[in-house]
């Protein structure tokens, strides 16, 4: 057994959900996994989240924020760590919800993602913010 490490980082990105699965494919071909293996994808932050859901339908991504927005509003005043913005509760709020890790199985070098399967980062921020993520491989 051997475990492999790379890491990710995402440019900026609007509030929403992005596909990255070609991403963590391209540090999978980076870290030369040409096997059959597992990957933890890990998000090294606390204001967005990693998440796996359709990948053909761009309406899938923006329904799954609405949701998000839904379930986990702005401005309610209950919420008590305001001082980065009336985003940040809610943001911390969808990444505990959703997560910051997926252990994803590889196949011959790819990510064994079923047909309609991609990798999201959910980044719940208002403003732009570079994310980190750490790719692991045990194979």
């Amino acid at each position: 057994m051997s475990v492999h490490q790379t890491t990710i980082t995402v440019s900026g990105k609007p509030r929403g959900c992005h596909l990255i699965t070609e991403l963590i494919d391209e540090a999978l071909r980076d870290l030369d996994v040409s096997g059959d293996a597992l990957a933890n994808v890990f998000l090294q932050h606390t204001s967005a989240s990693l998440t796996i859901n359709e990948n053909a339908s761009r309406d899938v991504r923006t329904d799954m924020a609405s949701i998000l927005d839904h379930l986990v509003p702005e401005g309610r005043p209950y919420y008590e760590h305001t001082l980065e913005g009336s985003d940040d509760m809610p943001a911390h709020a969808k990444s505990s919800l959703l997560g910051c890790s997926l252990m994803i199985p590889v196949s011959g070098g790819r990510l064994a993602l079923g047909t309609w399967q991609g990798v999201y980062l959910c980044e719940h921020r208002n403003r732009s913010h570079s994310r980190t993520i750490v790719v692991t491989v045990i194979d």
